[in-house]
């Protein structure tokens, strides 16, 4: 796993190194050869070892619990609500197609303008010259303007945001409650507010045989809250009544809600594959699962890959370590 999530807890956990160049990210995977370049990369390397450190640190918690609030934090949720804000002052436009409404080539134009100072920001003034590249991955992680659609590469592209983050030092290793049950889960909340708002189109969707038309973090790290839960087991999410009751402390039950007030008719039909899901008998079956069909489905698809950029943090470069 990333060094930067394993050092102890002291203030000067992660010290910045002296002499970072900074650079814009850019793309690199651009044939279906390039993916082996990606699957030895510096940045897959980090970018899985990020993940799989964020769901040993939510295991068996509650979304309600109590945890470390920083102020790195707060600055974020605050970063996202400006978002959402903005989404509330760019109303969807009278067009003739329901879906890809236009007004969110406006509302993108707004963030692209505005991303760097949003991040400079969250980030210290000594650490000024890395806005530029965190910056980048912020403007990935909302979906495509031309398109107007939002996928498992932009959600991607958000992880990769907050990773970014925990490598200059601003998140530390103290914060992984709170980069999941509060930033990550108030980015949820934005994007499910996008889509519903712009009827945005699922990017790169496999229909039925996808686990989701959006999202696939928040039922990895999801799964991982509900490992060993005296009560509630995976055959219980597909039941109405478990998911109102629960939802509120359990980020893979208010997935499970967010789908069933979207798409009509039978829950089987709809989401083949999380119903597939359900008859699996433990959530840590379940969680290594859905690791597993991560890297299969999202990070080993070239549609998927092929847009993801590549910097001084997240590296192509093959791993040193």
């Amino acid at each position: 796993l990333p060094l930067f999530l394993h050092l102890p807890g002291t203030s000067e956990e992660v010290a910045p190194p002296v002499q970072q160049c900074f650079m814009v990210p850019r793309k690199e995977i651009n044939v279906v050869s390039d993916m082996a370049k990606w699957k030895r990369s510096q940045a897959y390397a980090d970018y899985m070892g990020f993940i799989l450190t964020l769901n040993e640190g939510v295991r068996g918690k509650k979304l309600t619990c109590e945890y470390k609030v920083s102020e790195p934090i707060e600055k974020l949720v605050a970063l996202l609500n400006t978002l959402d804000r903005w989404i509330d002052e760019t109303p969807p436009v009278d067009q003739p197609s329901r879906f890809g409404n236009k007004a969110f080539r406006t509302w993108y134009a707004k963030l692209d303008q505005e991303a760097e100072k949003l991040v400079s920001a969250v980030i210290p003034k000594h650490l000024a010259d890395a806005a530029p590249e965190v910056a980048v991955y912020l403007k990935e992680s909302v979906g495509n303007s031309t398109r107007i659609d939002y996928g498992t590469g932009h959600e991607a592209a958000f992880a990769a945001f907050l990773c970014c983050l925990c490598k200059i030092g601003v998140l530390r290793v103290d914060d992984q409650m709170a980069i999941v049950f509060k930033v990550f889960n108030r980015y949820l909340e934005v994007m499910r507010k996008l889509q519903k708002t712009y009827r945005m189109e699922p990017a790169g969707s496999q229909g039925v045989w996808g686990l989701d038309d959006f999202q696939f973090l928040p039922f990895i790290w999801g799964s991982s809250q509900l490992i060993d839960h005296p009560s509630l087991e995976p055959r219980h999410f597909v039941d109405e009544k478990v998911v109102n009751e629960n939802h509120k402390d359990f980020m893979f039950l208010e997935c499970i809600l967010f789908i069933t007030e979207m798409k009509t008719g039978p829950f089987a039909e709809h989401s083949n594959q999380l119903w597939n899901i359900s008859a699996v008998p433990s959530w840590s079956k379940v969680n290594q699962g859905l690791i597993r069909m991560y890297k299969a489905e999202c990070l080993e698809k070239f549609p998927v890959i092929q847009h993801f950029k590549f910097g001084s943090l997240l590296p192509i470069q093959p791993v040193t370590s």
